[in-house]
């Protein structure tokens, strides 16, 4: 016998075979059962999902010997013929390729015989979206009212494409994409079926790449066998399939559980040095992360099968990772990554926009660690707390660092560390310590003209000045609560305070940034985290900036500045240290690195 595809092999011939569409089933399995037998209808899906399929089985429940029955036999010589395609009362059609209204006049002139052998004349008529607008005009008249003894199947890809007309004189079926454990568990019994030697996540990958067409999943198998033979690895598959292997997928989401910038970059240049496609590696990893997400947040209890389609290992590997992160983190990345799959669909330069984003991920969590731990007023110092000297002119003197700086020595390359983010000037009343010689704790000294305990005044409209909003603060703020547009925020250049109007200005290069500043959600965020510094109603104002105005840095300019003025001072107090430049002095090496790590309380 010749060789026939798996798709054709397999294809279902009765309703109980049909996978994945059990609505359209039970609907036509009951009309059939109950002589309530519609003179039209229409399918509608996308490719494979067995439109043309429970088309022709339809036609056998309507012709069988035994029917009409929603068990047609399978074996008369009705339902044989209708199965090899050699049925005088089945007329299969295309579409495509009888578009005209000759083509229709012919069927209206043929419905009026009755069926040879069968009880119905069938036409089965595919792609029907494809016929013209006189085509269908012309088959109006028929499909409301034809004779008993014909029925209509149409199907259809494009169901927007069909006539308002047409639609109100069928019944209409719409079948849904076939379900990814559906798809896996048909894959396996073709596999058993065939003898196919074929890894389980082999499976899981076919029925991935098949997109829910049951068709294309098969046709991927055939594609698989012909490749590697009866015993098909996943490596060899993956090849075939042009899909992104899981190894890459999955080391990226180790570097960013790692906080490891070097390994993201090196896994986005795997990625390129193999050839994969960049949107489909970002699609992966949004997808990985979602599947993290849901793990993280459903107890430990609840099977996981019904929202992750995945295999058991895979499950309880992913549920592993997701105990590392919080659900806050994971909607973070995922949200991040997602950003990063819009982006690539419109950017020139894919590759940087990729490794912007695995940057970004891998130090996200690292952000938000400092931040756990707010520092205690310096008003309210706990005992034990090493006293604040005074300078001569009773001024206080700056606090000594409650963090002491660790050095890593190395030979010869120097790679500064992110300091961390050095405490605010404490408001201008704020009370100083001293030492005092008959108690270790330290001394609260207040100033005369001003005693009792020194509060920041509330700001009211009145006194209120451009002065009292640190801008500096609100931008950690955003980048804390809103990493959605605190890149965009960071392009532009705070211009001031004015009465309750904040000002934001943009260059002209930067219109993407603005555009993504001026959202609504985006405005009312940043307004009320202003309104807590400041204490009364902000309203924020994004204008742009002309040639007249004054050349300033932006504010992701002045913060680079910043750090680098900070490692530049953690750098010097590290050389200052004796012992430092003894250690240097006696290996030869340079410094390279320098942190601050918090310095442990005298009675620990």
């Amino acid at each position: 016998m010749d060789y026939q595809v798996s798709a054709r092999k397999y294809r279902p011939g009765t309703f109980d075979d049909v996978v994945g569409q059990p609505h359209v089933v039970q609907t036509l399995m009951n009309a059939v059962d109950t002589r309530r037998i519609a003179h039209a209808y229409l399918f509608s899906g996308t490719r494979g999902v067995g439109k043309t399929t429970i088309a022709r089985i339809l036609a056998k429940a309507l012709n069988c010997e035994q029917g009409p029955t929603g068990h047609p036999c399978n074996t008369c010589l009705n339902c044989v013929e209708i199965t090899q395609g050699t049925s005088v009362d089945v007329m299969e059609i295309d579409g495509a390729s009888n578009t005209s209204v000759d083509d229709v006049r012919e069927i209206r002139e043929n419905v009026k015989f009755s069926p040879f052998r069968g009880h119905y004349r069938v036409y089965i008529i595919d792609e029907v979206h494809m016929l013209s607008n006189s085509a269908f005009n012309a088959l109006l008249k028929t499909l409301e009212e034809p004779p008993a003894h014909v029925v209509f199947i149409f199907a259809t890809t494009e169901i927007h494409k069909i006539p308002a007309t047409i639609l109100s004189r069928c019944q209409h079926y719409n079948f849904r994409r076939i379900a990814r454990q559906e798809i896996i568990d048909r894959l396996r019994h073709v596999a058993k079926e065939d003898g196919l030697n074929i890894e389980e996540r082999s499976f899981t990958a076919l029925a991935r790449a098949s997109e829910g067409s049951m068709r294309d999943g098969l046709s991927l198998l055939d594609q698989a066998v012909a490749f590697g033979g009866k015993t098909i690895a996943h490596a060899d598959l993956e090849v075939l399939l042009g899909a992104v292997p899981q190894e890459l997928v999955q080391g990226l989401i180790a570097a960013v559980l790692a906080q490891d910038s070097p390994a993201a970059l090196t896994v986005v240049a795997h990625l390129l040095d193999q050839g994969h496609d960049l949107k489909a590696f970002c699609a992966d990893v949004v997808e990985y992360l979602r599947n993290l997400l849901v793990a993280s947040v459903v107890p430990a209890a609840t099977d996981l099968r019904g929202l992750i389609e995945a295999s058991d290992e895979d499950l309880h590997q992913l549920a592993e990772k997701a105990n590392k992160l919080t659900p806050e983190q994971l909607q973070e990345l995922l949200s991040m990554f997602s950003q990063a799959e819009d982006s690539l669909r419109f950017t020139a330069h894919p590759r940087f926009v990729l490794e912007a984003a695995a940057v970004r991920a891998t130090r996200v969590l690292r952000q938000q660690e400092p931040r756990a731990q707010a520092p205690p007023p310096a008003a309210t110092a706990p005992a034990g707390t090493k006293p604040l000297a005074t300078q001569p002119s009773g001024k206080p003197a700056p606090p000594a660092p409650s963090t002491r700086p660790s050095v890593t020595a190395a030979p010869s390359t120097v790679r500064p560390a992110r300091p961390a983010i050095q405490e605010r000037t404490p408001p201008p009343a704020a009370p100083r310590l001293t030492a005092s010689p008959a108690s270790p704790k330290p001394v609260i000294e207040r100033p005369e003209p001003k005693p009792g305990p020194v509060q920041k005044p509330t700001e009211t409209p009145a006194n209120r000045s451009p002065s009292v909003l640190n801008w500096e603060l609100v931008q950690e703020e955003v980048a804390a609560s809103f990493p959605n547009f605190a890149p965009f925020l960071e392009t532009g250049r705070y211009v001031g305070l004015e009465g309750n109007h904040v000002t934001i200005g943009f260059g002209k290069q930067s219109a993407l940034a603005r555009a993504m500043l001026e959202k609504e959600d985006n405005l009312r965020a940043l307004a009320t985290l202003c309104e807590k510094q400041v204490g009364y109603p902000i309203k924020v104002r994004v204008v742009e900036l002309s040639e007249s105005d004054p050349p300033g840095p932006t504010m992701a300019q002045l913060r680079a500045a910043k750090e680098q003025g900070q490692r530049v001072v953690l750098f010097e107090q590290a050389r200052a240290n004796p012992i430092v430049k003894q250690a240097l002095d006696i290996f030869g090496a340079d410094l390279a690195d320098v942190r601050t790590v918090a310095q442990k309380e005298a009675d620990e």
